[in-house]
């Protein structure tokens, strides 16, 4: 049986796998959403980065929440705080 998961979230931490939205109040349009995919993808290469603009949601699959937070105010946007 394959123990991919158990290695993944080993290297990872606990916060891996989260993929949870943030809240980007200031994420207005297009642009800024391009900006913060960007950013994220710079950032993280080979993310899976999903965004959902009317929302103001931002969403990493298996990246840690507080460090996408990072990033997302590196841009010169405010993301909502857990």
């Amino acid at each position: 049986m394959c123990d991919a998961r158990a290695i993944n979230k080993q290297d990872h931490g606990p916060a891996a796998d989260a993929g949870s939205p943030i809240h980007v109040a200031d994420m207005t349009c297009g642009h800024c959403a391009a900006t913060i995919r960007g950013s994220i993808e710079k950032a993280l290469p080979g993310a899976s980065v999903s965004i959902d603009q009317d929302a103001r949601l931002v969403s990493v699959a298996g990246a840690d929440p507080a460090r996408v937070r990072e990033i997302i105010a590196l841009a010169g946007y405010k993301p909502d705080s857990p």
